[in-house]
């Protein structure tokens, strides 16, 4: 099989190092934007960052206003809080359900072969005795919890950085859109960097720990390790549900009321939902994309290391070539560190055009690298041949087709992220075309948005059957669980670039808020319109990987089930693909009817108070901003828990009662229609919001002609636009968790579903 470069030793040093690494760049980034000073004393921080000339500001206005940044700092505290209050809220009931759903899996697992403490004989290989099902239980409990915390922390840590940057990205466009560009961009980093250092940290040193008990017995080991991207998934479904339906209603009620009813502009004080929107896109865009994205890393990882554990790594404990998924991951911080330094370092932001290809030159930069990074890391970590299990065979494999699996993912991504940007960034025909349909009225702009989104899927599609198909070849399941986690090792710069949108949109807000001026409120609204885009590459990386990721746990439940073949003509199978392929309509509907129904809430509450509240529409009187936050997160709590209980009871209750055959089906069908579904939701919003932005602009001939903002067209387009609200922002994003979620919930569950499913089926 050949000798591994890279000892256990090394292994053991470079992974952690990563890790810390990656963790102290993420402070010096903080500590860097907490030099921007929120105080009227010190009003902008003087200090010359990254050795950028003071010459080089374009425009210092009004830089000793101190009512102003006392204002900046008063919002940001109102959406801190706001958005603060919401998770701790939520978090009251995640945590419930997580006690109860931790005692699920002992519960179940333990009882397997009857709460025995006896060592029971290995799944895969008959000869050896491995550790008792109950010691799976307790341990796939223990990573479940620590996975959902983890989950957790990733969503909170990021709401929390993104809150503090908002006000300072504002304060700083008053010198420039470059330093401003800077000072979102390092907060994006912070959270990018502390996601993926902590996320690999904790998984390492949950293996380490495991390691003591399991001993030899890797097979158990990982199995149980398994229940870390569970929990990691499960959080972020609530996460992106929640947060989703709590931003979109605010939005779709500040929009519905303040744009087309009251002419009014976008972020505007005098609008009652105003801080609830700002709050929304924290709590749905910042920390449910985080949690969605850290459950992504987790579940790859998880995948990949269940099926080496049962190929030649595993079998001959090497331990080096085990952790080659932590290995790939690490290499991927120190890449995304060197990238971020181009933004913030190398080259600086001088004009507005600069904005959006200083972002894509990030992914293009890191995918790049990135390549070369895991050339390296495959040469010294993995031996030059071995075996890869097959479904029930061993698959000889060499090391360079495993890198090429990584590779093919790696650069599927960025396909996958550029065609989602030429089908949703304004600068391109597609969008132009949707903004020009505006002309007709909202009518044609939302049948040009549905046809837009429907195209968007060809690409993406072919971009990830042809990672599957090659991954696939080369080394079976865990080629396409390593083609997953290629596509997600630059998940440091990718919530960078993610979490920048977010925090430049609460930037604009802020301004308006505050009343600074047209010029900056200019500068705010590029960087947020760069941000867009990048968001809309952000969701299709998320769910180009989580395809990956649940065909590769879906490989991993077969093998575990002992399902030797999926046959889609046995009935068992055919009534689960209909059923699975049903799911994502289910679900969309329920997520879509719910930011409706909270919407309609904010949009009478709205009215109520721009009708009965003298003197608001002319900035004399103060709205109740808090009334329209309780809406939001009133129904954002009690509506996401319908769609979760879909989504986490549906493999319990398939798996019991029809059996592994049945919940293979449901597993195929819930991927193939959930991913088509996810990319033509998120990109049809995607190009909604930015037609109504292209119009709002005016920086084209073409533009101008259908603006300027209060036109028949512009109102068409943010009708259009607050249609993809929920498309973009809660049913497309949660779609790719439901699909990987069920998968690796279906994986955990595996030795209770193999033992005891089929209930009905035994009995009839």
């Amino acid at each position: 099989m050949g000798v591994v470069l890279l000892p256990d030793l090394g292994t053991e040093i470079i992974v952690p190092a990563c890790a810390v690494i990656g963790i102290v760049f993420s402070l010096i980034q903080w500590y860097i934007v907490s030099q921007v000073k929120l105080s009227p004393d010190s009003g902008i921080s003087n200090n010359n960052k990254n050795g950028i000339a003071e010459s080089l500001i374009e425009e210092e206005e009004g830089l000793s206003d101190h009512s102003v940044v006392a204002k900046c700092a008063e919002i940001q505290n109102a959406i801190s809080e706001g958005a603060t209050s919401f998770l701790y809220t939520e978090y009251q009931y995640v945590g419930i359900f997580m006690v109860a759903f931790a005692a699920l899996i002992l519960l179940f697992l333990g009882s397997v072969e009857g709460f025995s403490t006896s060592s029971q004989e290995c799944t895969y290989d008959k000869a050896r005795r491995c550790k008792p099902a109950l010691a799976t239980a307790i341990f796939s409990t223990v990573s479940f919890l620590l996975g959902a915390i983890t989950s957790l922390a990733s969503g909170f840590l990021g709401m929390k950085i993104a809150t503090y940057a908002n006000a300072r990205t504002t304060l700083e466009a008053r010198k420039g859109v470059g330093k401003a560009f800077i000072v979102a961009f390092r907060s994006g980093a912070v959270m990018g960097f502390l996601l993926a250092a902590n996320g690999l940290l904790v998984l390492y040193i949950t293996i380490l720990l495991f390691k003591f008990y399991y001993g030899d017995d890797w097979e158990g080991l990982f199995e149980a390790i398994t229940g870390y991207g569970l929990g990691g998934s499960s959080m972020a479904l609530f996460g992106r549900v929640g947060g989703g339906i709590y931003t979109k209603a605010a939005d779709v009620g500040a929009d519905l009321v303040g744009k087309v009813e009251r002419n009014i502009p976008e972020d505007d004080p005098r609008n009652p939902a105003v801080i609830a929107d700002n709050v929304g896109d924290n709590v749905g865009d910042i920390a449910g994309m985080g949690s969605d994205l850290f459950g992504s890393y987790a579940e790859s990882s998880c995948a990949a290391l269940v099926v080496a554990s049962i190929s030649s790594f595993g079998i001959n404990h090497e331990f080096t070539a085990m952790l080659y998924p932590l290995l790939v991951s690490s290499v991927g911080i120190l890449v995304c560190l060197f990238t971020t330094l181009f933004a913030t370092d190398f080259f600086e932001i001088k004009a507005v055009r600069e904005i959006e290809p200083a972002l894509k030159k990030q992914l293009i930069i890191s995918t790049a690298i990135m390549t070369v990074g895991v050339a390296v890391i495959t040469w010294v970590a993995l031996p030059p041949s071995f075996t890869i299990f097959d479904l029930g065979s061993q698959k000889e494999v060499k090391n360079w087709q495993l890198f090429l699996c990584v590779a093919v993912g790696l650069w599927a991504g960025l396909i996958i992220g550029f065609v989602t940007e030429y089908y949703t960034s304004n600068a391109y025909s597609p969008v132009q075309d949707v903004a020009d349909s505006c002309r007709t009225g909202a009518a044609t702009n939302v049948i040009f948005g549905l046809a837009l989104g429907y195209k968007s899927v060809i690409i993406p599609i072919f971009a990830i059957a042809i990672s599957i198909f090659v991954s696939s070849s080369f080394a079976a399941m865990y080629g396409i669980a390593v083609a997953a986690l290629g596509m997600l090792s630059t998940i440091a710069t990718g919530l960078a670039i993610d979490a920048y949108g977010p925090i430049s949109d609460n930037a604009g807000g802020i301004a308006e808020m505050a009343g600074m001026s047209h010029k900056i409120r200019e500068r705010t609204d590029a960087l947020d319109a760069a941000g867009n885009t990048t968001a809309a590459i952000g969701k299709g990386f998320a769910i180009g990987s989580a395809a990956l990721v649940s065909l590769a746990l879906f490989g991993a439940f077969v093998s575990r089930a002992s399902i030797s073949t999926v046959d889609v003509l046995t009935p068992k199978v055919f009534i689960g693909l209909l059923v699975g392929a049903m799911l994502p309509y289910w679900f969309s509907a329920m997520t879509m009817k719910s930011v409706g129904s909270a919407a309609l809430k904010m949009v009478e509450e709205v009215r109520r108070q721009f009708n009965t509240i003298p003197g608001l529409m002319e900035g004399t009187a103060k709205p109740g901003y808090a009334n329209c936050v309780k809406i939001s997160t009133d129904a954002s709590i009690k509506e996401m828990i319908p769609p979760g209980a879909l989504v986490m009871l549906t493999p319990l209750i398939v798996g019991t009662l029809f059996g592994v055959e049945t919940l293979s089906g449901v597993l195929a069908g819930s991927l193939v229609s959930g991913v088509q579904i996810a990319i033509s939701a998120s990109n049809t919003g995607g190009a909604w919001d930015n037609a109504k932005k292209y119009i709002e602009a005016g920086n084209s001939e073409h533009a101008r002609t259908l603006g300027p903002k209060g036109s028949d067209p512009h109102k068409a387009a943010v009708i259009g636009d607050t249609i993809g609200d929920p498309l973009k922002d809660t049913s497309g994003p949660s779609l790719n968790i439901l699909i990987k979620l069920m998968a690796v919930e279906s994986l955990v569950f595996a030795p209770f579903f193999a033992t005891h499913g089929g209930l009905l089926f035994k009995i009839f």
